[in-house]
């Protein structure tokens, strides 16, 4: 069976996409699956620091496309996993240097080989979020439980959609318990009523996330961090399995309902 495109959006930076692309991929990884990531955010490179594969690049996107180096020659292998690979952005070129074209060409060869290719988007709604949508089979938008984020993330779903590569569902990521609580962030009810999209992870907020974002380990590898065990969750889903959500507290009677949406029900 031909490899799963999974594109990763949001609607503006700084809502943790990348961080939620790489452990996605070490999570599938872990279940087995023979996963490749690409960083489609050309000139804005991060997605390698977040997998600690910064000092293995020789090669980039562009030089694929550009046919300086051959697809294998640009695949870097992850330390800790047999099947994970990364293809890194280029640091010094433009959003222009890739067209979607090109990614659809890219990803085609790499469905012969791979279960999973995920593409870590650029943030908002440029070339190269259009360059990391046309191959996509599924996309997933990580927004955080803010208003500015979740309006942003509703920018986006419309373009999918208009692009027939909806519906998306959605990431909520660094939710905070307590601030829910008090009323001073948004809930994850209040996220689906607004944006309506079938929620596949509510990632709670965890200092350990940075940390291992700095070390280039995966805190998908933590069995402290919670918010490692629900991108464990997410991938397992992706991956087509029925796993109940963690219950943060945040509105336990929502947790219940999110599994009958999940599940179609």
């Amino acid at each position: 069976m031909a490899g799963k495109v999974v594109t990763v959006s949001s609607g503006k930076g700084g809502v943790g996409k990348t961080t939620a692309t790489a452990n996605l991929g070490t999570s599938l990884a872990s279940l087995g699956k023979k996963v490749v990531v690409i960083d489609a955010d050309i000139g804005l490179r991060n997605l390698d620091v977040i997998m600690g594969l910064e000092n293995r690049i020789v090669y980039d996107l562009v030089d694929i496309v550009e046919g300086r180096s051959k697809l294998r020659q640009s695949m870097i292998k992850h330390k800790k996993f047999e099947h994970l690979y990364l293809i890194p952005a280029a640091q010094t070129r433009d959003k222009m240097s890739v067209s979607p074209e090109d990614m659809v060409k890219l990803t085609d060869e790499l469905r012969e080989e791979f279960d999973y290719i995920l593409i870590d988007s650029p943030a908002g709604i440029e070339r190269g979020f259009r360059n990391a949508l046309e191959p996509a089979d599924e996309v997933l938008i990580v927004t955080n439980p803010e208003v500015s984020a979740v309006r942003d993330a509703d920018r986006i779903i419309g373009l999918i959609e208009a692009a027939e590569k909806g519906p998306g569902k959605l990431i909520i990521n660094r939710l905070k318990t307590d601030l829910v609580e008090r009323g001073e962030m948004l809930s994850s009810d209040d996220v689906f009523d607004i944006l309506g999209l079938t929620i596949v992870g509510i990632i709670p907020e965890d200092e350990l996330v940075l940390s291992a974002s700095n070390s280039g380990v995966p805190v998908t590898l933590n069995e402290e961090s919670k918010a490692g065990q629900a991108f464990n969750n997410v991938a397992r889903r992706i991956a087509g399995e029925d796993v109940p959500f963690m219950n943060l507290n945040d509105n336990p009677g929502f947790f219940r309902r999110l599994v009958g949406l999940f599940n179609g029900k």
